[in-house]
């Protein structure tokens, strides 16, 4: 059988120092490599990346600014499709460039007669109705669609796109392996990862004492703190009742290091009734910052793709919700936010929290099943996109 070569464009919020998206770039890589490898097709990836230095020293892969068009356009030429996803591209919350940007590289490419592909996104939120026709427009002309939630796929619905045209499946994330391990398939080599979760007693790497580990990441959202002030007091809450590390995993450098340090400040001294506290420190590759998060108890999160990290690795996460993408994602888990950053309870979130430590295992029983199934279903889109390519050659 004659291997032959395909070149993919991947468009994403790439080259940022965000391990939330910068792992989602990874478990496409990592997917498509694995699929590839069942097929005869070999894929050569190019990344349209915010530092196409950076991104091609972490991945081994060509990259190319995503803003000189020039260099946008030339990589779409000679390509053989593209790649949209995932991540939340296509939202107007955090300004009017994103929608606009990512369809017209969409655009770019179906003008080209590029087969357009879209990667387990998560679209919205869309304030802005004058957005819809163009969404409508574009998703329309895409060869395959496949979003990361419910909420989702019925946007897009409602725009006109029919059911069967839409594919749900989780988060790239779900997929991702840890550092110098391979994927197996299975559920018996997942499960195994789950139990070693379960039974594991070694301390954080730093750490100096078997105490359990508390994953925190955090973010500023409101504009008062608030949601960092209440987390700060559930925080002390759950140190006054037992010792415990907190570890703060910051996500997107450098802004979530300076909230994780405010936050810190806010807490204090927490080490006088044996507690202990550290931070992750220029953690950009995001299989380490995996690593970081499957040697904890339990993560606290803000940050979507921390507790995606959590789950995959059957850690038991509790979200604090800023947006409906984290109360989508942990309904796909039958839970619900310990709290909204606008009315966080610091009480709530110590009685979450101490919950959780002592009924883990419980937790990992109920959950473990329903999380493999989640982490298989992370491959189906790079398995459609093969299996395309392949029809296609």
């Amino acid at each position: 059988m004659v291997t032959t070569s395909q070149k993919l464009v991947i468009s994403g919020y790439y080259g940022f120092r965000n391990s939330g998206d910068e792992a989602v770039l990874k478990s496409i890589l990592t997917a498509l490599e694995e699929e590839s490898q069942r097929s005869n097709i070999t894929i050569e990836p190019i990344v349209l990346s915010g530092d196409p230095e950076s991104t091609t020293a972490m991945y081994g892969v060509r990259s190319v600014h995503r803003m000189k068009l020039k260099e946008v356009r030339e990589a779409l030429k000679e390509s053989d499709g593209l790649i949209s996803g995932g991540g939340s591209l296509l939202q107007d919350a955090t300004g009017l460039k994103s929608i606009p940007y990512y369809l017209g590289v969409i655009k770019l490419a179906q003008w080209l007669k590029k087969p357009t592909f879209i990667y387990a996104q998560g679209i919205g939120p869309v304030n802005r109705k004058i957005f819809n026709p163009m969404i409508k427009s574009v998703f329309k002309a895409c060869t395959y669609v496949s979003v990361r939630d419910e909420q989702s796929a019925d946007y897009l619905r409602g725009l006109g796109l029919q059911w069967n045209q839409i594919h749900v499946v989780p988060d790239p994330v779900m997929g991702l392996p840890l550092p110098e391990t391979k994927v197996e398939s299975g559920a018996g080599a997942v499960s195994a990862d789950a139990a070693t979760q379960a039974n594991r007693v070694e301390p954080l790497t730093g750490g100096h004492t078997k105490l359990p580990v508390i994953g925190v990441s955090v973010r500023f959202w409101e504009s008062d703190r608030k949601e960092l002030t209440a987390i700060a007091a559930g925080l002390k809450k759950l140190c006054s009742k037992r010792a415990v590390h907190l570890r703060f995993l910051p996500f997107h450098l450098p802004v979530d290091e300076q909230a994780s340090r405010f936050l810190m400040e806010l807490l204090g001294d927490v080490t006088s009734k044996g507690s202990e506290i550290s931070i992750a420190q220029d953690l950009t590759d995001p299989q380490l910052m995996l690593e970081e998060v499957s040697k904890c108890d339990l993560v606290i999160g803000m940050r979507l793709h921390s507790l995606i990290y959590a789950a995959s690795q059957y850690v038991p996460p509790v979200g604090i919700s800023y947006d409906p993408k984290i109360d989508q994602f942990l309904l796909r888990l039958d839970s619900e936010a310990a709290g909204n950053t606008d009315t966080l309870d610091g009480d709530k979130l110590a009685k979450t929290v101490v919950g959780l430590l002592d009924q883990r295992s419980q937790w990992l029983k109920e959950h473990e099943e329903g999380i493999t199934q989640l982490k298989q279903e992370a491959r189906v889109p790079a398995q459609q996109i093969i299996n395309y390519l392949g029809r296609k050659g």
